[in-house]
Order: structure tokens, then sequence, then C-alpha cells
């Protein structure tokens, strides 16, 4: 398979998941105090949108990607 067209599946999948779940979270923990055997700990969340207009434009552009790839000649 052409490395364009992998290009192009690879952000049509990746605009997709983008439309889908418009961003991601993740979780970490942060130390709060430790004193003896007494430990305090907080889990801040974090969530870090992805913008509809930038997974539709990824998701065109994959789809053209593999457009121009099935078209080229081997």
């Amino acid at each position: 398979m052409k490395s364009i067209t992998l290009l192009g599946i690879l952000f049509a999948i990746l605009g997709g998941f983008a439309l889908i779940f418009q961003g991601f979270s993740y979780t970490r923990q942060k130390q709060i105090f430790n004193v003896g055997s007494i430990h305090a700990t907080r889990e801040d969340t974090t969530h870090i949108p992805i913008s509809p207009l930038l997974g539709g434009l990824a998701l065109l552009g994959g789809t053209a990607l593999v457009v121009i790839g099935a078209r080229q000649k081997a």
C-alpha cells in the first residue's frame, strides 16, 4: 500500500475520533502532604478539547489523500 494512502487512512481515523470524542481527559495524582504515616493526595482531571472544525478538516484531508493515493499509478 502506498504511503500517501496510509497517511490518509491515519488522518481519517484521527479526524473521526476527534469528531466523536471532541477531546480527551487525563488524571494526575498530586501529593498534598506526607507526614509520617499520614498521606494525602489529590486527583486532578484535566480535559483537553479538540475543535470539531479540526476533526472535520482532518477527516476531509484524510479522505482526499486516500483518493489521491488510489488514483496514482504504482
